[in-house]
């Protein structure tokens, strides 16, 4: 089954690709060992296929047929062409697995997790000084202990004095963040973390663009850590890794090919002294859930950037992993937690 859908967001989200106001994707439902998993495939411009290319490999992967020939069907599709339809076949098949094993999907991917709960972190988005303390201020009251600020819009000086507010506005014990999407050069990134530590952020993602592996690690060493993102488009997971260009694999399984290759590649990465966080692309229900499984899997996982829910202003489901004082309870329900029959694409 695939089944095309189209979710307008509450606001528009503003990324280097441009603005997006809508995400459009694919309810995919498969037929494996005598249960229907149910999976989504959400293609994000310029972090993975297009849709068209992404319904073409759904439709391809489908046509082989169910059951006995998945492993054929997985064959059909690169993680690295169109890594947003693996994504919703290989979650469809790893929640109709779980739930012939009936056990929740995090528990298939590692049997002895008991995590009951997730941390994650709210975003703060490109606001001016006092909108963005208040902000702060708000999520902290929600319960959130993790804040991340988008940064590398505004002049770095402006974006020290909004950290620095909010860093006055919350307790000392409330974890601090940086996202700034590759927009700055090296110099201004040396500076910006030297000027971070004085606030206690504990990292800054994709300080440099993506492509830039070697800057990356020069960075590495000092008082604010480095995560990576939008490298792991550029770059395979295994060369970020072995040119050492980061302290944090930020994770995003829609991205990578599915949450069985997110949950692999976190391993990996923990092995190497490396740690995973999980995010979403702001997903619908059914990946969003998924990756919550993800990081549920991943032991002593630091706080993810799975709280996009809001986000979006209509949802394919009741969601059966919702947000509440700053954590995420893990579905305890076969595979997903989410049944094909409550999920409905709207007209």
């Amino acid at each position: 089954m695939i089944e095309q859908f189209s979710l307008p967001l509450s606001a528009p989200l503003t990324t280097a690709a441009g603005d997006i106001e809508r995400r459009d994707g694919f309810l995919v439902g498969y037929d494996h060992r005598g249960v229907t998993g149910v999976g989504e495939a959400t293609p994000l411009p310029s972090r993975t296929e297009s849709l068209e290319e992404c319904r073409g490999a759904l439709g391809r992967a489908l046509d082989v047929g169910t059951d006995d020939q998945h492993s054929r069907a997985l064959l059909t599709m690169d993680a690295e062409e169109v890594p947003a339809a693996r994504h919703g076949f290989a979650t469809a098949l790893v929640d109709a697995d779980a739930r012939a094993d009936d056990v929740p999907l995090y528990r298939w991917f590692d049997a002895d997790s008991r995590t009951r709960q997730v941390p994650v972190n709210a975003t703060l988005g490109d606001d001016d000084v006092t909108e963005t303390a208040v902000a702060a201020e708000s999520a902290v009251e929600d319960g959130f202990d993790c804040l991340k600020l988008k940064v590398g819009a505004r002049s770095l000086e402006r974006d020290v004095e909004r950290l620095r507010a909010v860093r006055e506005a919350v307790e000392p014990d409330v974890t601090l963040r940086a996202d700034a999407n590759g927009a700055w050069g090296r110099d201004t990134a040396e500076e910006a973390l030297e000027g971070f530590a004085a606030l206690d952020v504990a990292y800054v993602e994709q300080p440099l663009p993506a492509e830039d592996l070697d800057g990356l690690a020069a960075l590495r060493g000092g008082p604010v850590d480095v995560a990576v993102d939008e490298s792991l488009v550029e770059h395979r997971v295994a060369d970020v890794l072995e040119a050492d260009a980061a302290d944090v694999l930020i994770l995003k399984p829609m991205v990578l090919g599915g949450p069985g290759n997110a949950h692999t590649i976190a391993m990996r990465a923990r092995d190497m002294g490396v740690d995973p966080v999980v995010t979403t692309t702001v997903d619908a229900v059914v990946a969003r859930t998924a990756a919550v499984h993800v990081a549920a899997a991943i032991p002593d996982i630091r706080p993810c950037g799975l709280a996009t829910a809001d986000f979006l202003e209509a949802d394919l489901g009741p969601d059966p992993a919702p947000v509440e004082d700053g954590a995420i309870t893990v579905p305890q329900d076969a595979g997903l937690g989410i049944e094909l029959a409550d999920l409905e694409v709207p007209e």
